[in-house]
């Protein structure tokens, strides 16, 4: 069969089995850590803690990225979620900041300040995080250990050290393993949950249960339909628009250069996962404002993720975020000015500001249905807890985690595919090439 002689070609290369090998010593390393509870607490606060989890919509979407540490009050507890954070902030800096531009243009020495940088910021987040985490867990464990002055310096310290060691392990994986580490770190944290999840579900459709309700035929359904989303994720994450490049021709001598006619591949979803990160920041002023206040109106909507308004409100802001990140993102004066330098033009579009305008009215058409696409894909949790899916598995039909599933799946491929290709074994697939979001980041 083709799949088992491309696991032999895989294994015969030395260099891709040892970095394979490599990622997965790592991330067994991360999943044994996760497991490792912080010292002082006890069994009672654990299981308080996870009943918390499992009640609240946003803690088991935090859990999920963790990898289920958040839960376990495990020295992971905080995850990789900082150093994302922190890397976004520097990102965003880079946009606006002239000196952090600056940064950007100088080459392999900008980009080891910047990593400086997030690195400082991912350590000031994690000593604003800790101290909540803990404050939030005695407050679940309702005294099953003593939170004073000391605990809490003591257990910070532990807690981001634990996220910083998650950190050098991804960067780690990226130097000596398969993939971009951190995007795996995060991908291993959601598939790490997704077998409980799947038994959680089937249990729960069973006729034996008190809830149980379409039982065998049911749970068969969803998982159709998990499939099916994914497939519509791949899609959006591989979807572009190639506009065609044509390069004037040059006679030197007896030879001619140039008349190649190439392709710009414009992504119909540019931004990524972006948008629905920057939503979901905003999210929490409304359901922090809505903890404020005890009436049951409006504001007290926003405390449930899978309410109306909330997703409502979701929806607009990604499709917002969408247009916002990719017009900052993609350039098309840039672009214009790139093609005119080197003699290239779009078959009848005038080179420089016409043809800039002409890639802006492109970008604007595709990104209309890809914003759209991408919030409906984001809101999709709601839609499956409608249906009454449970919470833990209504997870994977939608929102950050399966696009991260989906990009970094691909990305993996994609390098294990050119390692085939370039010791000359065939691809993993008999037709083209696996397509990754070519950005190498989780986000």
């Amino acid at each position: 069969m083709r799949f088992i002689q491309t696991l032999k070609n895989i294994w015969t290369i030395e260099e891709l089995r040892k970095r394979i090998l490599v990622t997965l010593l790592l991330v067994l390393i991360y999943r044994l850590g996760c497991y490792v509870v912080l010292p002082g607490i006890s069994t009672e606060a654990i299981d308080q803690l996870g009943k918390f989890t499992n009640s609240s919509g946003l803690m088991q979407l935090l859990d999920m990225f963790a990898g289920g540490a958040f839960s376990q009050a495990s020295i992971f507890a905080l995850g990789i979620m900082p150093y994302i954070t922190a890397s976004i902030v520097i990102q965003l800096c880079g946009m606006i900041l002239p000196s952090f531009q600056k940064m950007q243009r100088e080459g392999e020495s900008g980009r080891q300040k910047l990593n400086q940088y997030t690195r400082y910021l991912t350590v000031l987040i994690l000593l604003l995080q800790a101290p909540a985490y803990l404050v939030n867990l005695q407050m679940q464990a309702q005294g099953a250990f003593e939170l004073n002055l000391w605990t809490t310096c003591y257990l910070t310290i532990v807690l981001a050290a634990g996220s910083m060691f998650i950190m050098w392990l991804g960067e780690r994986i990226t130097d000596r393993g398969i993939g971009n580490g951190i995007s795996f770190i995060i991908l291993v944290g959601i598939i790490a949950r997704l077998p409980q999840a799947l038994f959680y579900e089937f249990i729960t459709r069973m006729p034996g249960n008190a809830t149980g309700q379409g039982g065998l035929v049911m749970f068969i359904v969803e998982v159709v339909l998990l499939f099916a989303v994914t497939v519509m994720a791949v899609l959006l994450v591989q979807g572009t628009r190639k506009v065609p490049v044509q390069y004037a021709k040059r006679i030197v001598g007896n030879r001619q250069y140039g008349g190649a006619r190439q392709y710009i591949p414009l992504k119909v979803n540019a931004a990524g996962v972006m948008p629905i990160i920057f939503a979901q920041a905003i999210m929490f002023i409304p359901m922090t404002l809505a903890g404020f206040r005890q009436s049951n109106g409006f504001w007290r909507a926003f405390t449930d993720i899978n309410s109306f308004w909330y997703n409502i409100l979701f929806f607009v802001l990604i499709v917002a975020f969408t247009y916002f990140y990719t017009a900052v993102t993609v350039r098309p004066t840039q672009m214009a000015e790139d093609m005119k330098r080197n003699n290239g033009f779009i078959p009848g579009v005038k080179p420089g500001k016409k043809t800039a305008e002409y890639l802006d009215l492109v970008m604007s058409r595709i990104t209309l249905p890809g914003s759209i696409f991408l919030g409906v894909v984001a809101i999709l949790p709601a839609f499956a807890r409608f249906f009454g899916i449970s919470q833990n598995f209504a997870q994977f039909f939608g929102g950050t985690s399966l696009l991260i599933m989906v990009g970094v799946v691909l990305d993996t491929l994609q390098q294990v595919e050119s390692h085939l290709m370039m010791h000359h074994y065939d691809g993993l697939m008999k037709e083209g090439k696996i397509k990754g979001r070519t950005t190498g980041q989780a986000y």
